[in-house]
Order: structure tokens, then sequence, then C-alpha cells
């Protein structure tokens, strides 16, 4: 019997439709576009947004098999095809702006820049709380706006809030200086602003700056509230020494006291989680008192137990190999995975947990609940990113797209910090501004002058539109002249010397643009010296002996300089520190220089002379040791001498201050835990007596504003930033020659007056830590120092 002649054809008809269900049924399981997509995955009880996100986590976990659990072990973490859940990537960089440096980010996209602001160290300069919070919040909205286009991540590893604490240190442009309250004021302001939080004065828990906060709820930590994106505060602790003699970060063993452990490396980590309600935390490479920062059980139980942080703690990238490979802590590759694991890291940035965690199961080493839990705290900020919420592009964030990056609102906001945080040092008989109808021509001389790229700083993307400072200048003078003077920032050639000086003997006023970039400074790689590199400060000279008038020198760079030379050269009338600026650098210099705006920067770290360096990097303390010739660091506790201090800067005006309203004493009755004896005070030999700030219920009664007229004595307006000092009575060792206790940016009139108020809580800005790490309130004589002034407050009980 013959086959009809159609049915061939209908078996091929059949295998090819077939085929492609079985094609599609396989592409929704290959290639989830999101979690939670309809209508094959959205029924999961992880899906269910009626549930909390705890109870969605712990069915997420409980799905999973061991294999799947130790592949979401890495920051690249792996798709789950039959859960519908697609591969996520957790390392993305926002700094100052988004940045290459993670797989997260790219632009070969339809966004292809994004604002670069400037980099933090110079942002600090600032000392605005608005500003700081402004900029968080502008990044955030370009993050999640390139998460929707597919060109970026939603966990972001950023603020970098480690203490500037050594001069050399490469990444301390990344840092807002090496003042604790400074540091944790601006992890506080960033990390709400780029998560979504608030930032507004009004009722609710206070932080280090010394003004009132409204957190989102505030009896939650973070572990309840969605997120806009999820920012990490790093590296957790004591992290700030890269390559230095023979140490490296991956084998640097940073020997802390209790004393500077409690004020001056965990303060700005503990505001980061307690007020900036941070959902990420990256431990350090290095070791802390002899044990691997990711596997010090105690130090990561501190945030947890005692700060409350709910989120995900990460290593930095590898660290969980150094354990083994460098440090030598654990004698083999299960170990260091049992050791983090046990201790409370939850990720590894880099594959060693994905590659032995598996193997450390089969020993014994460490159990699957121990995945499990590293599991939930993974899956929990997933979900308060509404992760599993079903396509992203009809959530809360959805409409945000290519148009709302590189804004001109953020282009302003970028310019705005660049003018608010760069630094006048130097303006011998007011030489500064330059009036623009005297200046019929410019000379800018040195090799950073003309090249925008290399004003940007570490961890950064590709700007909107940069422009050099050349540009910057032109756009004031047309006739403006460049030479390199040095081909480069090392400048061990003086063959460009000879171009320099022919210009500036020609214009009328000469701009010298030096200091230092990432070939001298920079993540891995530390400073031996804190001069201009290589021949800068020969050029320097030369250019001013040949100009027909005092010449003005521009810095560059994170890292302070020793330009002593420079500051007492009568030929060289202005110093300016502009740090790495970002895009709009440029125009912000020359506005300066041009008197369109009046500078307000004041510096966020201690300018040392090259004699530092004979102090070794790898001394961890803090305070000074005059038996031994150690001069201590930081303004608080060094000891030494100067090039420029920590919180100087010029402005265009004058300001004098008047105390409107500030105490007398303080009395501490009434502020003492039950069945405390007042008999029972600390006694230190004939001086006045201290008390432990741990047996006072609350210092609320006894918090005070200082009210405070700045009066703008000069013919500009001008953002002027006031800084209140104490100092306490010494009756503690290693107490602090002086330190910041409240900050605030105000904008002044010319020739008028303007109030401001600073919120002082005893408890928090007069203590500081003792020997054992307790932190306690001298009683006596606090003077507050407000520039020239001094007011005296006793603290009695």
């Amino acid at each position: 019997m013959s086959t009809p002649h159609w049915r061939p054809l209908f078996i091929i008809m059949f295998f090819f439709f077939f085929l492609l269900k079985l094609l599609s049924a396989v592409s929704i399981l290959r290639t989830p576009r999101f979690p939670c997509e309809p209508p094959h995955h959205s029924s999961y009880p992880f899906c269910n947004t009626s549930l909390s996100f705890a109870a969605r986590a712990h069915s997420l976990v409980s799905l999973l098999t061991l294999q799947e659990k130790i592949d979401q072990l890495t920051n690249n973490a792996s798709a789950i095809p039959r859960l519908g859940i697609p591969a996520f990537e957790w390392w993305s960089e926002s700094l100052h702006g988004l940045a290459t440096n993670g797989p997260g980010v790219t632009f070969d996209g339809v966004v292809s820049s994004a604002t670069s602001f400037p980099q933090v160290l110079l942002t600090a300069a600032s000392f605005n709380r608005t500003l700081w919070f402004r900029i968080g919040s502008a990044i955030a909205v370009e993050a999640r706006a390139m998460y929707n286009v597919g060109q970026a991540g939603l966990t972001f590893w950023a603020p970098n809030v480690n203490i500037f604490r050594d001069p050399r240190w490469g990444r301390g442009q990344e840092t807002p200086g090496e003042d604790p309250m400074v540091v944790s004021a601006y992890a506080v302001e960033f990390v709400k602003g780029f998560q979504g939080g608030e930032s507004r004065v009004g009722d609710g828990v206070r932080d280090g700056s010394g003004e009132k906060r409204v957190l989102e709820d505030d009896d939650d930590v973070g572990g309840s509230h969605d997120l806009m994106l999820s920012a990490c505060c790093k590296h957790l602790t004591a992290y700030d020494l890269d390559k230095w003699a023979s140490f490296t970060r991956y084998n640097f063993n940073a020997v802390i006291t209790d004393q500077d452990f409690e004020d001056t490396y965990q303060p700005p980590f503990r505001s980061c989680v307690q007020q900036g309600k941070a959902s990420c935390l990256m431990c350090s490479y290095n070791e802390v008192n002899g044990v691997p920062a990711c596997a010090r059980k105690d130090l990561l139980d501190i945030a947890r137990d005692k700060w409350g942080f709910k989120g995900y703690i990460t290593s930095d990238c590898d660290a969980v190999a150094t354990v083994f490979d460098y440090q030598h802590y654990a004698k083999d590759p299960e170990d260091a995975v049992a050791d983090v694991l046990k201790a409370g890291t939850d990720i590894n940035c880099g594959t060693y947990l994905n590659r032995h965690t598996l193997s450390a199961i089969k020993q014994g080493k460490v159990q699957e609940e121990d995945v499990d839990r590293a599991l939930l705290n993974l899956f929990s900020v997933q979900l308060r990113l509404r992760l599993f919420e079903g396509d992203p592009i009809k959530g809360k964030y959805g409409r945000l797209g290519p148009q709302d990056v590189c804004t001109l609102e953020n282009k302003k906001l970028a310019l705005e910090a660049a003018r608010q945080g760069i630094v006048l040092l130097k303006n011998e008989k007011n030489f500064l501004p330059l009036k623009k109808v005297a200046v019929s021509s410019l000379a800018v001389i040195g090799p950073l002058a003309n090249n925008a790229s290399k004003l940007e700083g570490g961890y950064t993307g590709i700007p909107c539109s940069s422009k050099s400072l050349v540009d910057g200048f032109q756009e004031f003078i047309k006739n403006t002249y460049y030479a390199t003077g040095c081909l480069n920032v090392s400048c061990d050639s003086d063959a460009g010397f000879h171009e320099a000086i022919r210009i500036a003997k020609y214009a009328d006023f000469v701009v010298i643009v030096l200091g230092i970039d990432l070939s001298q400074e920079t993540e891995d790689h530390d400073r031996v010296s804190l001069l201009l590199p290589g021949k800068q400060m020969s050029l320097v000279s030369s250019v001013a002996a040949a100009s027909k008038k005092p010449v003005i020198l521009v810095l560059t760079g994170g890292g302070p300089l020793d330009v002593s030379f420079a500051e007492k050269d009568p030929r060289i009338a202005g110093i300016l520190w502009i740090g790495y600026p970002g895009e709009a650098g440029g125009q912000a210099l020359a506005e300066i220089i041009f008197g369109d705006v009046n500078p307000s920067g004041r510096l966020p770290m201690t300018w040392y002379p090259e004699s530092f360096t004979n102090v070794p990097m790898n001394d961890m303390r803090m305070r000074a040791d005059p038996s031994h010739g150690y001069p201590g660091r930081t303004y608080r506790f060094y000891t030494g001498s100067k090039v420029y201090s920590f919180g100087q800067g010029l402005s265009y005006s004058n300001y004098t201050y008047k105390f409107l309203s500030v105490p007398n004493k303080l009395i501490l009755s009434g502020s003492f835990k039950a069945g405390f004896d007042k008999n029972i005070l600390n006694q230190v030999g004939d001086g006045p007596d201290y008390v432990n700030i741990d047996e006072l219920t609350s210092c609320d009664s006894v918090r005070f504003f200082v009210q405070i007229s700045v009066m703008n004595v000069g013919d500009m307006d001008g953002g002027h930033i006031v800084m209140l000092f104490s100092r306490s009575p010494k009756v503690i060792q290693g107490a602090p020659e002086k330190q910041l206790i409240g900050f605030n940016s105000v904008h002044t009139i010319s020739n008028r007056s303007t109030t401001t108020s600073i919120l002082v809580d005893p408890c928090m800005h007069l203590s500081f830590a003792n020997e054992k790490g307790q932190r306690v309130l001298p009683l006596g004589h606090h003077i507050l120092m407000l520039g020239d002034l001094e007011h005296s407050v006793s603290v009695l009980i």
C-alpha cells in the first residue's frame, strides 16, 4: 500500500513545530530576562510580594540544590534556569560617578557616558552635607537608568570610608579625608542619597555631623525597607596601605590599639550602618591584629549584633584567596573557605568560594547551614531591590533611562562640587582674583593642564563632556598659550623647560599646573616622597623667575605635597589645590581664578613636610609617642610641623565670628544609670575626673546648640565653612590635641552677617576613647574653638 504523498510533509512539519516548542521552553529555562517572569516563573513563593522579605528569602534558599547555592557565592552569581533566575553581577562601582572598574558597568550601549563628579577627597573639601547627599542621589539615578538598559548592576561597591591616615597612601584620594567625624558624615549622606533615603532636618536620630536627621522609620536598621540601589561601605577595617616597602595590602597585618580602633578606625563604618543604613559592607585584604579581616568573626559580629547591620558582607576581590595564598592564616583552601564563611562573610569577589566550598563541606569544615546563612543575606538585599517582582521596567524606577544620564542638572552639580571643593592655599597681597579686563594673554604650563582624562582620579568612567584646564581658561582669555614644561608628571627631563619659559616671558600672567596623577598614586601604588615628582620644583622656580609678574601654582592629585618652597617664594603669589576635579574642573578653576566664584574649600587632610616619610607607613598608631620620636598622625594627634593644616583654606573675603549663644557649664546629674555611685568616679592624680560614657543613660538633657554669627568682611558674596573644634582637659593619656565637633557650610553676603547653629552632643563630640577602647567624657573645662575665638564649657556632675 502506498504512503500518501502528504504524510512525509506532515511528519516533518510536526517535528519542526515540536522542535520550536522545545527550543522555546529551553530558551525560557536558560535565558530568563528577570526573576519571576510570567507566565512560567511567577508563581513561586519568593515572588509573592505579600510575604515579608525574610520569608521570601527563606523560601528561595529552600528550593536550591547545594551546587546551586555554592554557585551564588561569587560576584558573578550563576543563573538558576529551572527557577527562572538569571545570572546576577554584584560588582559595580560608583565612587564619584559610574565607573568601569567593575564588570557590572559598561558604556558600549545606548548610554556612552555618565556624569563624572570630583574625586571624593575634593568633594569632601566642600564640607557640605547637602552636596554629598545630592551627589549620591544623582549617581543613583544614572546608575538605575543604566541598569534599565542593561549597562549597570544594582549593587555598587562604594563609598570608600577608610581614614586617610598616611599621606603616601595611593587611595587616599578616594576617601573623605583624615577626620573620622567628617568621614562618618560623608558616609551617611552619600549612602542615604544613593540608596534612595532622605536627608532633611527634623525629628529623628542624630549623626556625627551635629545635625538631626530624619531616617525612614528610625527604629528600623535597614532590613525591611526597599532600596533604589545598594551601597557598600568599604574596606572594613584599617585598610590604608597598598604597597610600601616590603608590605602589600595582601600580606599586611594592621596592628591597632583598642583606643585607636574605637575612636578612629571604626566610627565611619558604624555611622555608615547605624545612620546611613548601608546594605553592604566590604571586608578588607589586610589582617587586623593577626587575623584576616574577612575571617574576623568578632569584627563582623560587631557590625551585625552591636550596630544592627542587615545586609550582605562581601570580601574585597580575591580577599578570601589571600587568607591562604598570601597570609598563610589557613593551612589549605578549604580552611580559608571555612574561616570566612563562619566569620560572617557572605560572598567572595572572585571564584574562590565557588571553587572550594563543596570540598570544604565534604571535609566537614563548613556546613550547608553556613552557606544558607550567607544566601539569606544576599537574597534579602536582592529582594529589597525589588529584583523578584517581575519586569523592572514596570517597577518604581522603570521610567528612568538614557534621558536621565548626563542631564544638565547633573552637569551643573558636578561643576558646583568642583567650585566648592577647590582650596585656595596662598594669596599673597590679594593677587587673586585676576581681573579679566587686565589680562590680555595667559600662559598655562604643565603636563596635566591640557589633559582632562588625567584629572578624573581613580574609579572613573567616561565623562559626559570633560574639558581640560586650558579649555576652561580659554573661555575667559582668548590668548591663552600652553606648554607642557615636562613631558609627563614624572618630569624626568627639563627638555620642555625652554618653551615653558618662552611663553612665560611673553604672557601677562602665568598659571603653572603641577602635582601628581594616577602614575604617582593609585590602587596598589603608594608614594615614597611628598615632594613634587622629578624636576617639577625646578620648573616652577624657572618659570617664576622668567615671568613678568608673580605666578599662580595649581596643584593636582589627592595626596598631600610638601610645597614649602612655593609657600615661601614671593614670586609665587597664589597656590590652589584642585585634587581630581572631575569633568567640570577646568571651568571651576577658571571661574575661581578670575573671580566669578569665591573659593570656600578647606583641606580635609593635613599636609606634612617631606621629613614625615621617615615615619614607617606600617605603624598604625594615631597617638604621638615623643619618647620614641613618633609624631602621631592626623591633626588630632600629630605634633610635628605642617605645610598646611587640616581645615585650612582661604577666601577672597575675610570672616569674623561671634558666639551668640553657648552655655558656660553642663551638669550631668540625672544622666547616670541606676545604682551608679559618684564616689567611684575615675580619678587621675590631682586633675579633674572623667566618666565612662557607658555609665550614662543619655546625654539628651545636656545637648546644646552653639549659635554663631558669621560676618563676611569683604566685597564678595560666597560660601563659607564654619568649623567648631574642641580641646578637652588632659586627664586621659592619648587625648586629642583638638578635634572637630561640628561644621556647617553657609552662604554669606558681602558686608553682612549670617547666623548658623551647630548641635553639640557631649557624649559624642566631647568624648574620646581611653586605652581600653572605652569612650570617656572628661569633667572640667572643655575649650570650644571657632577661628580665633575660644569659649570654655565646664562639664560637671
